[in-house]
């Protein structure tokens, strides 16, 4: 008998290891796929890495609910003269655009000179290294941003050897308690030389039609050696933040010919300073020109050119620890938004529509000059466009294959081609 039941024991054993799920669970049913409907808010469910990410990194799962994407669009300017565009006058780098006195004003670098850029081994004191050697700052007004009427020089080179002797150029405005500041790149040298050696200078006015006051000292000095900015502070950006002045700036670092650009921080109490430079810089790890805006709480950036991030939007709810939050394609080059509350020490930054901004290389390397256009965009709380939300602008043909392939890269194929028929 113990041995029937020895074997029957050992005989059921053997069948429901045969058939667990029959004898012991139903099967699970299958979980239901994503819905169709996108969700306006992270559905309650596992999600993969890139659904995860459109939750969590942008500000909403679509960009035409995201207030921080945009197209861009641009115009030509009215009244500008680039002499037949030859490369002896460049207007580039424009400053944030403000209203004041009935007008817009913006200010910009401004090259005359007897001709193009030459380059650092042949250039002189009348000839230009680069499209920003031997330039001045100078300014304009406009009724309604697209005419403007060019008022003349605002900020003319220094004597040598004051900071800025060489070029004055990049500037960037801002109003404090009302006073008016450009800071701006001062050149010692001519650019090319090693790099673009220059720190950061500034001057001042009662009206921002001047006359501006140098200050004729150092306000944002370079790096100590062996520092990420040791060499260049580029592209001032003051605005007013958490009742002090931020002052964003560019550098180029790491030694290679083809330098690594990326953001930093200075903060002061005062315009003329002591500025003291963030500990956490760079704040932004790409792009090559600086251009902010308050946005709600903290500062979003538009981030263009250069580095792992460049063409992204991005925004920080601290000013410091920005973040990508949207992804967008032909940004403005060098922009120089409105802003009307840039300098209102907000907590509820607006956003912006619209700015100036600069084409680089108009013609071709002989006649190298910069010329300045108008963009407009939906980055703003107070605007709704549904034109400026579309994914993707549309971009003719003809400007794809202008990108076309070198005489060393038609080469390699030829001999990669070459060597296969072998």
């Amino acid at each position: 008998m113990r041995s029937v039941v020895l074997s029957l024991g050992i005989f059921v054993v053997g069948v429901s290891s045969l058939f667990p799920l029959a004898c012991c669970h139903a099967e699970d049913p299958q979980p239901k796929g994503f819905p169709f409907k996108l969700p306006k808010e992270k559905p309650d469910r596992e999600l993969s890495a890139a659904m995860e990410r459109n939750y969590s990194a942008y500000l909403a799962p679509r960009p035409e609910d995201n207030e921080l994407y945009s197209l861009f669009k641009y115009t030509p300017l009215k009244g500008f003269d680039y002499n037949n565009h030859d490369g002896t006058i460049s207007r580039r780098d424009p400053s944030k655009v403000i209203f004041a006195n009935g007008k817009y004003y913006v200010w910009y670098t401004h090259r005359h000179t007897p001709t193009s850029p030459k380059g650092a081994k042949n250039c002189t004191d009348t000839i230009p290294s680069s499209d920003w050697d031997l330039a001045d700052i100078w300014y304009a007004t406009s009724e309604d941003g697209f005419a403007w009427t060019e008022q003349g020089v605002a900020v003319p080179r220094p004597p040598k050897p004051q900071v800025g002797w060489r070029s004055v150029t990049t500037t960037d405005i801002l109003l404090w308690k009302g006073k008016y500041y450009l800071y701006y790149q001062g050149f010692m040298e001519a650019s090319g030389t090693r790099g673009d050696d220059c720190p950061v200078a500034v001057s001042y006015a009662d009206s921002p039609d001047g006359p501006w006051t140098p200050h004729h000292k150092i306000v944002i000095p370079n790096g100590a050696p062996g520092e990420w900015d040791q060499y260049s502070i580029h592209d001032p950006y003051p605005l007013v933040y958490k009742g002090k002045i931020y002052l964003y700036y560019k550098s180029d670092f790491d030694g290679d010919p083809r330098l690594v650009r990326m953001q930093g921080l200075a903060i002061a109490d005062h315009p003329l300073g002591p500025f003291k430079k963030h500990l956490l810089n760079p704040v932004v790890n790409s792009g090559h020109e600086t251009t902010l805006f308050p946005f709600k709480g903290g500062i979003a950036a538009l981030v263009h050119g250069d580095g792992n991030e460049h063409n992204t939007v991005q925004f920080a709810e601290d000013g410091v620890n920005f973040e990508i939050a949207s992804i967008v394609s032909l940004m403005p080059i060098a922009a120089g938004p409105f802003i009307p509350d840039a300098f209102t020490n907000t907590q509820d930054g607006r956003g912006i529509t619209w700015g100036l901004s600069h084409f680089t290389n108009y013609t071709n390397w002989s006649q190298n000059h910069a010329i300045l256009m108008r963009f407009d965009c939906d980055l703003s709380l107070d605007l709704n466009d549904p034109e400026m939300k579309r994914h993707r602008p549309y971009v003719r043909p003809d400007q794809y294959f202008k990108q076309g392939l070198n005489g060393k890269q038609r080469q390699r194929i030829n001999e990669a081609n070459r060597a296969l028929r072998k």
